[in-house]
């Protein structure tokens, strides 16, 4: 696992020296991501920087960036090709010699043979940066579900390209200059979904897309997307099978490593089928390592090692007390933009403690959103059979109204009716988005003042996932709302914090279940076997039962859930307060800062319903605090 970074050299001036200490400077901002190794290559047209983490060859023959054998291409690559030593022995038998032991080569040799069509052969998480001599351009590309991120600049006539935005900003003619409709999506969605980034000008190249560029034109395409549109016909047991089958095989190529390897575990379905697969193909006892709260609310261990006694693994436990608060500045400098995910904080020190053990770690990740596992699609999919049922004369002209007597009445059985009325008034995914945000419209409109409530009245965060709704190529709604988050949620929320806080301690985590095989032949596996009656995930559960006991599949799912309400008041609370009581702050910016203590108040009063809200507003203010430097206010 490592770090990329460069930039297009369509500056005049400053000369090669200047650029040289600007990669070194791109490189250095990235070293949690590659702290075993560094590598710059310069000519008149690109400079290309390189962090190392070693994990396969760890002989000095894998230091990038790396020169292809015709001397043409040069390549700075971050991620794992899983299947490299397939596509290796068919490079070999087409006359190829190899030098290295590393996958970088395979790749590079690969796309010397076929250019862009490579992708199309790798199974892998990756972020590629290719420099051509010939034709003066460079090719970037990112993984198809979006595992390994990469960031680039185009602006002013400069064009520079990163593994994280920090590096970007190292670069002097980068300005840091917000996006208002990206602040307004951190609020709907509690992070930026790409292609944008909380900075102008500074993009996320998305999953499954590749770019190509001289710094004067660019080519940006799609080359994967998954399909809901062919359904599986075969009986129950069959999809079972060949779920298993595909499932066994992802573990397997995940476990190359010349470097110490175990896994995360929380004791939910996921994480323990994947243990419990590893230990299956293990000659010796499988690294697990799992997080526990005071809180038995939220407290997951006791599953954990239950599993990890059945599979007799090597297992290490962390339990989160009091030290939250201190490390809560140093986690929000890591994610570069506003991020209020609040499970980065179990993450974070799953990571920390991985790391003691293991330099890769396999997880869990993707099981939710392949197989219908949130209980959000459960109360979606209930919805949206109520909505069916009511004749849209009806929810459009009545159930708008009902909703807003519903709200004058102080009860919290009418804030959930008025919820339910307002959220069936809709159409199916603008539900969803609300289904999906953290922080309410009422209250936006209630705090947002000034010029950036001008600024941003006429956008909308809703319509991200109208556009990702109506894409996906079928009519089952589950289906359509799972497409939806394999766009959204998990590249942008999900997989954005565990690269961070894995990074941020030099560990590479793979995710088995995000193998893009996977990922396809669970978008064909019919609804109905994954949201079955109340049975979220129905599928796998069913699958993996020959694997693990009833009390793992089928208990109560906790997710990574902390207990942020209390945390607010107790440990997190000088944070807030300071965060909510500075005229300058970044929030005040954007909010009427004394609606936003009024807030706060009710909160330390016990009213729970504004927990989100008020974390992500901290959360915003941590990363302004980290990352503003100053910035141009925020205006389009």
């Amino acid at each position: 696992m490592c770090g990329l970074a460069g930039f297009l050299r369509t500056l005049a001036t400053p000369g090669r020296d200047v650029h040289r200490q600007w990669l070194e400077s791109m490189g250095q901002a990235i070293v949690h991501r590659g702290p075993d190794a560094s590598g710059h290559f310069i000519d008149d047209h690109i400079g290309l920087a390189h962090r190392r983490l070693s994990i396969l060859d760890l002989s000095d023959s894998g230091t990038q960036p790396m020169k292809s054998a015709t001397g043409r291409f040069f390549i700075v690559f971050n991620g794992e090709i899983y299947n490299y030593r397939i596509l290796k022995q068919a490079l070999e038998e087409d006359g190829y010699a190899f030098k290295t032991g590393t996958d970088t080569e395979v790749l590079l040799a690969l796309f010397e043979q076929k250019g862009f069509r490579c992708l199309d052969d790798l199974n892998g998480m990756f972020a590629i940066a290719i420099w051509d001599t010939e034709t003066k351009q460079v090719f970037l590309a990112r993984d198809r579900l979006g595992k390994k991120p990469l960031y680039y600049y185009d602006g002013g006539g400069c064009f520079a390209f990163a593994s994280e935005i920090k590096s970007l900003l190292e670069l002097p003619f980068i300005p840091r200059k917000l996006r208002p409709d990206a602040i307004k999506d951190f609020f709907a969605y509690q992070y930026v979904p790409d292609p944008k980034t909380i900075f102008e000008n500074v993009h996320k190249l998305p999953p499954g897309y590749w770019l190509t560029t001289n710094g004067t034109q660019s080519e940006l395409k799609q080359y994967w997307d998954v399909s809901f549109s062919k359904v599986n016909g075969h009986t129950l047991p069959e999809i079972r099978d060949g779920l298993y089958d595909l499932i066994d095989d992802a573990v397997s190529l995940r476990m190359v490593s010349d470097v110490p390897l175990g896994a995360f575990l929380s004791g939910g379905v996921d994480s323990s089928a994947i243990v419990g697969l590893m230990a299956n193909q293990s000659k010796r006892p499988v690294t697990t390592c799992s997080i526990g709260f005071d809180s038995r609310r939220f407290d997951e261990v006791q599953y954990a090692s239950q599993v990890a006694k059945q599979f007799q693994t090597d297992h290490h436990e962390f339990t989160v007390r009091e030290n939250v608060a201190s490390h809560l500045t140093d986690i929000a400098r890591f994610f570069d933009e506003p991020f209020a995910d609040p499970s980065f904080v179990p993450t974070y020190f799953v990571s920390q403690l991985a790391r003691r053990q293991v330099t890769v770690a396999l997880a869990g990740d993707g099981g939710d959103e392949n197989f219908a596992g949130y209980s959000k699609y459960r109360t979606d999919y209930i919805e949206n059979r109520l909505r069916n049922l009511i004749p849209k004369a009806l929810r459009i002209g009545v159930l708008p109204w009902a909703a807003q007597l519903a709200g004058t009445i102080n009860l919290p059985v009418a804030r959930k009716a008025q919820s339910l009325l307002g959220t069936l008034a809709l159409e199916p995914d603008e539900a969803f988005f609300i289904t999906n945000s953290f922080f309410r419209r009422s209250v936006w409109d209630e705090l947002v003042t000034g010029e950036f409530s001008r600024d941003t009245a006429d956008y909308d965060p809703a319509d991200i996932t109208r556009q990702h709704y109506r894409k996906a190529d079928t009519d089952d709604h589950l289906s359509k709302i799972l497409y939806t988050d394999i766009k959204t949620y998990l590249p942008g929320d999900i997989l954005v914090k565990v690269d961070r806080m894995s990074m941020a301690h030099s560990l590479e985590t793979r995710a088995p279940l995000l193998d893009y095989r996977v990922v396809e032949y669970a978008a064909g596996i019919p609804s109905a076997l994954k949201m079955n009656g109340k049975e979220k995930k129905f599928i796998l559960k069913d699958t993996f039962s020959r694997l693990l006991p009833d009390d793992i599949l089928y208990r109560k799912k906790m997710g990574f859930s902390v207990p942020l309400a209390e945390w607010l008041r107790t440990e997190i609370r000088p944070a807030v307060e300071t965060a909510f009581h500075n005229e300058n702050a970044g929030l005040a910016q954007i909010f009427n800062i004394n609606a936003v203590r009024k807030l706060w108040q009710r909160h330390l009063a016990g009213d729970n319903q504004y927990t989100q809200e008020i974390w992500s507003m901290l959360a915003f203010e941590l990363w302004w605090q980290a990352y503003s430097g100053e910035p141009q206010r925020a205006r389009q």
